[in-house]
C-alpha cells in the first residue's frame, strides 16, 4: 500500500521580503532587494589594498625621517654636502611620467567605454614606463656622482641616510614599474579592469609626491 508523503510547508514570501516588523521578518537588502547591487557597491580589492599599502609606506618613511632628525642632532661629525645635480633632472622626469600616465588613463577610459576611437591606448603607458626606467637610471647616476666625491654608505651619517632613503624609494618605485607592466599586459589581453589601472596610478603618483618630499628633506638636512 502506497504511503502518502505530506507536502512540505510553503514559505510565505511576504514574510521574507517585508521590512522588519518585529515578527521575525527578514529585512530587504539595499537596492530594492537586488543582491547584485550590494555586491557591485563594495569597493574593489585593488582599491582597498592600495590605500593600505600607501599607509604602510608613509609610516616607513616617517620613521626614516625621525631617525634622520635624531641622528643629525646627536652627531657632531655630521657632514653637509651638495646633492648630485641629476636629482633635479630626475624630478622633472618623474613629473613628466605622471602626466603621461594621466593621459593614458583618459585614453583607456574612452577605449573601455567605446565613446572615443583610440588607435593604441597603451602607447602612453609605454611612455610612462620608459620615463620610469630613466628615473631609476638617474638614481644610479646620482650614486656614482656621490661616490666620485668620496662619499660612500659608511663614510658619514649624512651620506648613509642619503643612500638609505634614495635606495628605499627606488625599491618601492620598482614596485610601481612592475604594476605598470602588469597593467600593460592586462590591457593587451583585454582583461584590464578600471580599478587595477586606478590603483596603479595612485601608487605611481604617490611615488612622485614621496620623491619631492625626500628631495626637500635631503636638501634641507644634508
Amino acid at each position: 500500500m502506497a504511503t502518502a508523503i505530506p507536502e512540505p510547508p510553503k514559505i510565505e514570501l511576504d514574510r521574507l521580503t517585508s521590512h522588519g516588523s518585529g515578527n521575525g521578518a527578514w529585512p530587504t537588502p539595499p537596492g530594492g532587494g537586488d543582491l547584485r547591487r550590494v555586491k557591485d557597491n563594495s569597493p574593489p580589492p585593488a582599491s582597498t589594498g592600495i590605500w593600505v599599502g600607501l599607509a604602510a609606506i608613509t609610516m616607513t618613511f616617517a620613521a626614516f625621517t625621525s631617525a634622520l632628525i635624531v641622528r643629525q642632532g646627536a652627531a657632531p661629525d655630521w657632514r653637509h654636502f651638495t646633492l648630485p645635480s641629476v636629482l633635479y633632472l630626475n624630478t622633472l622626469i618623474l613629473f613628466a611620467s605622471s602626466v603621461a600616465l594621466e593621459r593614458a588613463r583618459r585614453q583607456i577610459a574612452g577605449f573601455m567605454s567605446a565613446t572615443t576611437l583610440v588607435a593604441n591606448p597603451a602607447r602612453w603607458l609605454y611612455v610612462t614606463l620608459f620615463l620610469g626606467l630613466i628615473f631609476v637610471a638617474g638614481q644610479y647616476v646620482a650614486w656614482l656622482q656621490l661616490k666620485s666625491q668620496g662619499l660612500y654608505l659608511a663614510t658619514n651619517p649624512s651620506s648613509s641616510f642619503f643612500y638609505v632613503l634614495t635606495a628605499a624609494h627606488a625599491v618601492h618605485f620598482l614596485g610601481g614599474l612592475g604594476g605598470l607592466v602588469r597593467v600593460i599586459a592586462k590591457l593587451n589581453r583585454g582583461t584590464l579592469r578600471r580599478s587595477t589601472l586606478d590603483a596603479t596610478s595612485y601608487y605611481w603618483h604617490f611615488m612622485d609626491v614621496l620623491w619631492v618630499y625626500l628631495l626637500l628633506l635631503l636638501w634641507i638636512k644634508l
